[in-house]
């Protein structure tokens, strides 16, 4: 089976762990150690079963907390030149750089690098594959590219961005460079982009959904919502809305039959 939960998701911090079999890995960390130890516990796992960590780009909600967990457990941490270049991962046991939209096999999971929009040195996202499934882990972009359409179309769950709505950013407190920043091209999804997004990604193969990166400041879940059944219709018990607080528990995706090991 192919697993997968989150510490936590927001401007405060982001952690996704996926697992398959003994091979755990976890996608981002912005939290403290002793905070992502705690989380971590609350999903049943250890630190020290970690496989590996992937990083999506050097901002610090998605990477703070991962040079001092690495060294402390011993895992490689896998990111792109440009990540590594921007000086913010440094002290890493062991650094493994990838380019964007290749593929590599951590273990039991085939894991995909997609390039996205985004203001960081060279930003990805991820789709992972085992047992014939496939996970896309997608936030932090402000655009959609035709790229991102057709690397994350088919998949069986998707971790998917609505940061923020556009009225509320426009109203809020935030200053005005900081607005331009968000709802920029290089900044973060809003809810109806996150919307037409999953309408050409389409959503008859999804099993499981995830609102997440959903700012406390400038969005909240029932806006979300509301773009969200405007494409998907009445949600259903697939859809799930990913907490700064707590992330999500686990949701898994079984193997199809006679596919239990990765491509």
């Amino acid at each position: 089976m192919l697993r997968f939960a989150s510490l936590g998701s927001g401007s405060k911090g982001n952690a996704t762990v996926v697992a398959a079999g003994d091979s755990i890995v976890l996608i981002d960390c912005g939290f403290s150690l002793r905070e992502t130890r705690r989380r971590l516990a609350l999903l049943g796992l250890e630190a020290e079963q970690l496989s590996a960590i992937l990083v999506t780009h050097e901002h610090s909600d998605h990477s703070a907390g991962v040079s001092r967990l690495a060294r402390q457990v011993n895992v490689p941490v896998y990111l792109t030149q440009g990540t590594w270049n921007s000086g913010r991962l440094q002290g890493c046991p062991e650094v493994v750089r990838f380019n964007c939209d290749h593929r590599f096999h951590i273990g039991q999971l085939e894991v995909e690098a997609v390039a996205v929009p985004h203001d960081a040195r060279e930003p990805c996202q991820f789709r992972l594959r085992h047992g014939g499934r496939s996970l896309g882990v997608l936030t932090d972009l402000g655009s959609v590219t035709s790229h991102v359409v057709e690397r994350f179309r088919g998949c069986d769950a998707l971790v998917l961005e609505f940061n923020h709505d556009l009225e509320m950013l426009r109203r809020g407190g935030y200053p005005p460079a900081l607005k331009r920043r968000v709802a920029g091209d290089w900044g973060h999804l809003n809810n109806d982009q996150a919307a037409a997004l999953l309408q050409q990604l389409g959503t008859e193969k999804l099993q499981h959904l995830v609102l997440a990166h959903i700012s406390e400041n400038n969005n909240c879940p029932q806006r979300a919502a509301l773009a969200l059944a405007s494409v998907y219709g009445p949600l259903d018990e697939r859809v799930v809305f990913a907490a700064q607080d707590r992330g999500f528990d686990w949701l898994g995706l079984p193997a199809v039959a006679g596919q239990g090991q990765p491509l």
